[in-house]
C-alpha cells in the first residue's frame, strides 16, 4: 500500500455570503473527496468534515496515498475477420490501432466475446503521484460548487463567489505546486482580522486548527457553534433570563464570526408594550441578536449581540448594539399604537379595496367566504356558529394594519394583540393567531378548537378558490401556495380529531366561489389533499402499498382514515396477511373477466365440495363477528378476526374450481368469492399488499 501522509487544502477569501457558507463549505469538501475517490487516489476521511470561517474553505484529510494504483488499460481492436487477411496479414484497420497505441501489431493479444475472437491492447503504467493530481482535483471540485452568480475581481476572467486572496495546500510537510485564481499554494494562512491580522505558517496539515485557533480564529464550524451558544446562555443567565435560540440565527451568527464574543445588551422597558413577535423579529432577522425571556417565556428588556471580536471596550460595542435597535423598536411602537387608533373595524373596512385575485375579487370577498365555511364548520365540531363567524370576520383585519406591514411575519399575531386590546373575548384573538397554523413544515396545527375551524375554513377557500381560477400547481410553480395549504387543512383535519366529510367540504367551497372552472370539481380538489397526504405518512415510515391499500376503499373522513391505515399496518405484519392479499387479488381478477352481474345470493344447496360449503360458513361467522366492529370503526380487531379465514380461503383455492361448465354452480361460487372479497376489502384494499 502507497504510503499516507495529511492532507490540507485552504481557500482564503473575502467575506463569504453568510447563508451559502454552510452549502459551500459542503460542496468545496465533497468536491475534493469525489477528486480522490474518482481517480483511484486512497484516503483516510475518519473525523474529517468541511472546515469554514467566512474568510476560508477548507479540507483536512488525516491521510492521503501519496500516488495512485497502477493503471491498467484495456482497448478492444478490430475481430480477426477483419484484422488478418486470407495470409493472415494484417490489414489496414490492424495497422492503425496498433500504431494509434505505438506498438507493434505482433505485440498485441487476443480475447474472444460473443461475436468471436479480436485483437486487444493491454497496458499497466504507474499511478500519477497525488501531488501532481491535487491541482486538477482541486479545480474540479470549484467548478462543481454552487454558485449561480461568481464574481469577478480585478482585470482576470475567472471568478468564484468572491475574491481569493490566498490558497494552502500542504500533503505532509510539502506545499502543492499548484496556482488557482493568480494564487500560488504555501503554507501561509491569515489569523483573525483585527486580534491577529498576520500570517499563519503551517508545517504540517495536523497543525491547522490549532493554529488558527492561537490566531483567535475558530476553523471548525461545530467548536465555533458551541462557544455561541455557551456564551449566549452564560449571558443570558447573569441578565436573570434565559436566551432564546433561534437555529437558524443561530446558523447566520456562525457563518458570521470567526472568534464570537458574547455581548450583554439592554433596551428601555417601554418598548416591551409593543407586540413581542415585532421586537424579536426585528431582533433576530435585521441584527442577528439573542432576545433573553423571563422566567414565563416573556420577552425582556436584554438581549444578546454576537461580536467577531474581543473587544479592548465592550461597553462601546454595547452601546452600538443598543444603539442600532432603537429606531426600529420606535417605528414598531409607532405602527402599533397607530394601528390602535385605528381599530379593527376600519381596517376591515379597507380590505374591500384589496384585491385578492383577478377572479376572485377582494380579500373582503374572501373574509365572507370563510366566514360562511367557519359557520359551517364549527357546526358540525361543536363550536359555536356565531364566535366562529365573528373570529373570522376579523381574521384578515390586521392585513391593514401598518404593523403587519413593515412585519408581514405578524399575520394574524397582531391580529390577536388588536383584537385583545378592543375587549374582544380571548379565544376569539387567539383563533385569529392560530388561522395561520401550521406556519411551516414541523409546525403544529392550532391548539384551540375555534382555531382549528378557522385555519381548516382558511385553507378549504384557497384551495377552492385556486383551482376555480385555475391556479393549480404545476411543476415548481404554486403562486397561492396550494400544497402548503392542502397538507395544512389535511394535517388540521387529521390531527385535530375532525371526522368530517372531506368532499363535502370541498364542494362547498367551491358553490362560494365566484370562478368556476369547468375542467375541476370537487373529487380533484379531494384528491390533490390525498396526494400531499401521501408524503407526509411516508415521512412516517408508512409503506406506499398500505397508504395504496386505503385509499383504494371509500373514505371520507381523515381521522378514519388513519385508523384504517393504522389497521393495515397492523394486519400486515399478520403472518396470514400475505396469504390473504394474494387470494384477495386473485379473486378481484376473477370476478373481473366476469362478463354481466355476479349474482348477489349465495346458494347453499348448490355446493358440491366441502371446501366450498365451509369457506361460505367461515365468511358469514366473519361478517357477523365484524359487522359490529366495523360499525364501532375497531378495524385492527376486524382484520385480525378476517386473518382467521385464512385456512378456510387456502382450502378453497386447493380443492374447488370456479369456472365449472354448469353455470349455476360457476355463478353460486363467484358470488360466495364476492361476497369474500367484499368482507376483505371493507377496511383497505388488502390486494395491494401483494407484490
Amino acid at each position: 500500500m502507497s504510503q499516507q501522509l495529511p492532507l490540507l487544502i485552504e481557500l482564503g477569501t473575502e467575506e463569504l455570503p453568510v447563508k451559502a457558507l454552510p452549502a459551500l463549505a459542503q460542496a468545496f469538501f465533497d468536491g475534493v473527496l469525489d477528486g480522490l475517490a474518482k481517480r483511484g487516489v486512497a484516503f483516510d476521511r475518519d473525523g474529517a468534515k468541511p472546515l469554514y470561517t467566512p474568510r476560508r474553505l477548507a479540507v483536512r484529510l488525516p491521510a492521503v496515498a501519496l500516488e495512485q494504483p497502477e493503471q491498467k488499460s484495456e482497448v478492444l481492436g478490430p475481430y480477426l475477420n477483419i484484422a488478418l487477411d486470407a495470409d493472415g496479414h494484417p490489414t489496414k484497420a490492424l495497422q492503425g490501432f496498433a500504431a494509434k497505441a505505438g506498438i507493434d501489431w505482433t505485440t498485441l493479444e487476443k480475447t474472444t466475446d460473443n461475436k468471436g475472437e479480436r485483437f486487444v491492447h493491454r497496458s499497466v503504467k504507474p499511478g500519477a503521484s497525488t501531488a501532481a493530481l491535487l491541482p486538477e482535483i482541486l479545480r474540479d471540485a470549484i467548478a462543481a460548487m454552487p454558485i449561480p452568480k461568481p464574481m469577478r475581481w480585478g482585470d482576470h476572467d475567472y471568478g468564484f463567489a468572491r475574491p481569493v486572496h490566498w490558497l494552502v495546500m500542504l500533503l505532509g510537510k510539502d506545499v502543492v505546486d499548484a496556482e488557482l485564481f493568480g494564487t500560488r499554494a504555501d503554507r501561509m494562512s491569515r489569523g483573525h482580522r483585527f486580534m491577529h491580522d498576520k500570517p499563519v505558517w503551517f508545517s504540517t496539515p495536523d497543525d491547522y486548527v490549532e493554529s488558527l485557533r492561537g490566531a483567535k480564529v475558530l476553523v471548525d464550524p461545530d467548536e465555533r457553534r458551541e462557544r455561541i451558544v455557551l456564551e449566549v446562555t452564560d449571558a443570558a443567565r447573569a441578565a436573570g433570563g434565559v436566551a432564546r435560540i433561534d437555529d437558524g440565527i443561530l446558523e447566520e451568527v456562525n457563518g458570521l464570526t470567526e472568534w464570537p464574543k458574547a455581548v450583554a445588551c439592554s433596551f428601555e422597558r417601554e418598548f416591551l408594550a409593543v407586540p413581542q413577535e415585532a421586537l424579536i423579529a426585528t431582533m433576530e432577522a435585521n441584527q442577528k441578536f439573542f432576545p433573553v425571556l423571563d422566567a414565563e417565556g416573556k420577552l425582556s428588556e436584554h438581549f444578546i449581540g454576537i461580536a467577531n471580536i474581543e473587544s479592548k471596550d465592550e461597553a462601546e460595542v454595547r452601546k452600538g448594539y443598543e444603539r442600532v435597535i432603537r429606531p426600529r423598536f420606535a417605528d414598531a411602537k409607532f405602527f402599533f399604537v397607530e394601528d390602535m387608533k385605528q381599530g379593527l373595524a376600519s381596517m376591515n373596512d379597507g380590505l374591500a379595496t384589496v384585491k385578492y385575485q383577478d377572479k376572485l375579487g377582494s380579500i373582503a370577498d374572501k373574509v365572507a367566504r370563510v366566514a360562511a365555511l367557519a359557520e359551517a364548520v364549527a357546526a358540525q365540531v361543536g363550536v359555536d356558529p356565531a364566535t366562529a363567524r365573528r373570529a373570522a370576520q376579523l381574521s384578515k383585519a390586521d392585513l391593514q394594519s401598518r404593523l403587519v406591514g413593515e412585519f408581514p411575519e405578524l399575520q394574524g399575531i397582531a391580529g390577536r394583540y388588536y383584537a385583545a386590546v378592543e375587549n374582544e373575548p380571548l379565544d376569539i384573538a387567539h383563533a385569529i393567531d392560530e388561522a395561520y397554523m401550521p406556519r411551516f413544515a414541523g409546525d403544529a396545527i392550532a391548539p384551540s378548537k375555534l382555531g382549528q375551524v378557522l385555519a381548516i375554513a382558511e385553507r378549504l377557500d384557497t384551495l377552492a378558490g385556486g383551482f376555480a381560477a385555475g391556479l393549480k400547481p404545476t411543476g415548481n410553480k404554486d403562486p397561492f401556495a396550494l400544497r402548503r395549504n392542502a397538507l395544512g387543512l389535511a394535517r388540521t383535519l387529521l390531527e385535530g380529531g375532525h371526522d368530517l366529510l372531506l368532499h363535502g367540504l370541498i364542494e362547498r367551497a367551491l358553490e362560494l366561489q365566484p370562478a368556476k372552472h369547468a375542467e375541476i370539481g370537487s373529487y380533484d380538489i379531494t384528491q390533490f389533499v390525498y396526494d400531499r397526504l401521501r408524503g407526509y405518512y411516508a415521512d412516517r415510515g408508512v409503506a406506499s402499498m398500505q397508504f395504496d391499500a386505503v385509499e383504494n376503499v371509500a373514505h371520507d373522513s381523515l381521522p378514519d382514515f388513519d385508523r384504517r391505515l393504522n389497521a393495515i399496518a397492523e394486519f400486515a405484519k399478520l403472518p396470514e396477511a400475505a396469504a390473504l392479499a394474494a387470494a384477495n387479488k386473485r379473486i378481484r381478477n376473477i370476478l373481473k373477466k366476469v362478463e354481466g352481474d355476479v349474482p348477489s345470493n349465495v346458494d347453499a344447496a348448490l355446493f358440491a365440495e366441502s371446501a366450498e360449503r365451509e369457506l361460505a360458513e367461515a365468511v358469514d361467522g366473519a361478517i357477523a363477528d365484524t359487522d359490529p366492529l366495523l360499525e364501532s370503526r375497531d378495524y385492527v380487531t376486524a382484520l385480525g378476526r378476517l386473518a382467521r379465514l385464512r385456512p378456510q380461503v387456502d382450502a378453497f383455492f386447493d380443492g374447488v374450481m370456479v369456472n365449472v361448465d354448469d353455470a349455476a354452480v360457476r355463478n353460486n361460487r363467484l358470488a360466495l368469492l364476492a361476497r369474500l372479497s367484499d368482507r376483505l376489502g371493507s377496511v383497505a384494499a388488502i390486494e395491494h399488499l401483494s407484490i
